[in-house]
Formats: structure tokens, sequence, C-alpha cells
């Protein structure tokens, strides 16, 4: 019979450890969590509901310069993505009349917080500069005003494309919200 080698023992030794260390993370992400504890169990929010939306002008404040093409784009994007999320039976415009008639109407506003203009050109050549974003508080009221959901979303390119491609994500990330809520 050949001598076991020490550097095979240790081998063998590493990977009985290695295993037993993976089992038991592995057992402890299986166990249920603390159950019925104040705070601890994940809140279940209540979907909301509504035949029709309409998307207010993006009115930027006075002290937060975003240009005119910017603000067009996040408009136009949004609405297009509210449409795909197929969620509402009219998606109306700022100002549209016919919502009036609408009896369950979702009124979305979307307010900038912040913008920084990146550089296309940036992002091209040094992929961890030039990145351009937009932060957006989004909130969806009911027609007397009250609050039904509000979050902060942030759109942003990081590497290659456009700077206006920022509000296509800003507008994707809007419909995942949309999706989720109704």
């Amino acid at each position: 019979m050949k001598p076991v080698s020490r550097n095979l023992l240790l081998s063998i030794f590493s990977f009985a450890v290695g295993g037993a260390a993976v089992l038991m993370a592995v057992s402890l992400l299986a166990q249920p969590g603390p159950a019925g504890g104040p705070g601890l169990a994940p809140q279940q929010t209540q979907k909301l509901t509504a035949s029709a939306i309409q998307l207010e002008r993006i009115v930027a404040p006075e002290d937060l310069l975003i240009p005119e093409d910017t603000r067009d784009s996040m408009y136009e994007n949004t609405i297009l993505q509210l449409v795909k999320t197929k969620k509402f039976q009219h998606v109306y415009r700022s100002g549209d009349r016919t919502a009036a008639d609408a009896p369950d109407l979702v009124i979305l506003r979307l307010i900038p917080e912040a913008f920084k203009k990146g550089s296309q050109k940036e992002r091209e050549v040094i992929t961890v500069a030039g990145a351009t974003s937009i932060k957006v508080d989004v909130q969806f009221t009911s027609r007397d005003g009250k609050v039904l959901l509000e979050k902060v979303v942030e759109g942003k390119v990081r590497f290659y494309g456009e700077n206006l491609r920022a509000t296509y994500d800003l507008a994707k990330k809007v419909a995942t919200l949309v999706n989720e809520s109704f």
C-alpha cells in the first residue's frame, strides 16, 4: 500500500470542508423566515385598477434645466410604453377633453428631480464616463388629486447610445412600475 501524500490529504480535507460550508449555506437559505413578527413579513400591496390613464405634460422645476427635446422624448416614450403595457383601455395625452368621460381615470405625472447630461462621445471612447441620467418622481393620482402611488424612478444611458436613450430607459421603468401596480 502506497503512502498518501500530504498535498492529496490537504486537498481532500479542503474539498470536504468546502462542501460542508456550501451545504450549510444552502440549508440556511432554505430555512423559512420568521413568521408573524411585526414588519417582518413581506408587505402585500393591493393592485390599483383603472380603465384609463392620462399622462400630464412634463414640467421641470425652475432650478432644474432639462432641454426641451429631452422633456418631449420622455413624454412620447412614456406614452408608447403605457400603450404597450395593455393595462388600460385608453391612454390619454395631457389636455385631451375626451378623458373627462373616463369613469376611473388615473393621472400620471412625471416630476423631474435631477438631470445629468452626459456625452455620447465620452461614452464611446471611455465607457466609464459620460453617462446621462434622469431622476423623476412618478405620481399616480386620482381625478381629485389624491396620490395613489408615488415612486422615484431613474433612467440612464451608460455605455452606447444617444443621450435621449435615457428617456427610453426611464419610460421602460415607468411601464414596469405600471405592470407591477395595476
